[in-house]
């Protein structure tokens, strides 16, 4: 039970309070695992989703040939995120090689800026997200 100097509060706070987290729940959940280019060899970034002021998260992949630097893919993320009322924070990068013909994600590199994401997690959202496909990585940076 909550209280403010030893007074507790009351249901319809509390309600309201578990109604917001549950909300915010909600819309984390509603943020997709990964957007990733559909074909080519790009930086991606790993990020840490998070509630404002809470403690549910959730990890994030994004790639994009159009990031000349893993800090540009970070710039669209973080004002994306904060305007959900979400925190975010880049645990890492590296590069993704998407094969769309030959159905084929492979997870490599690092970020100079950001460091070696853990590729072992990125390649388990990219499962979750492309079923279908062969997905291995390494922590060669070539």
């Amino acid at each position: 039970m909550l209280s403010v100097v030893a007074r507790p509060l009351s249901k319809a706070v509390t309600g309201a309070l578990s109604k917001a987290t549950v909300a915010m729940a909600d819309a984390l959940a509603k943020i997709p695992d990964v957007e990733i280019d559909p074909e080519g060899t790009y930086k991606y970034i790993l990020v840490r989703v998070k509630v404002k002021d809470g403690d549910v998260h959730k990890d994030i992949v994004r790639g994009t040939k159009s990031a000349e630097y893993h800090n540009h893919i970070f710039e669209k993320v973080n004002p994306a995120m904060e305007a959900l009322g979400m925190e975010c924070k880049c645990l890492g990068g590296g590069k993704i090689e998407h094969n769309s013909q030959e159905k084929k994600l492979r997870v490599f590199g690092e970020s100079t800026a950001f460091g070696k994401a853990d590729h072992s997690v990125s390649a388990e959202k990219l499962k979750s997200a492309f079923s279908d496909y062969e997905i291995t990585w390494s922590d060669d940076k070539k």
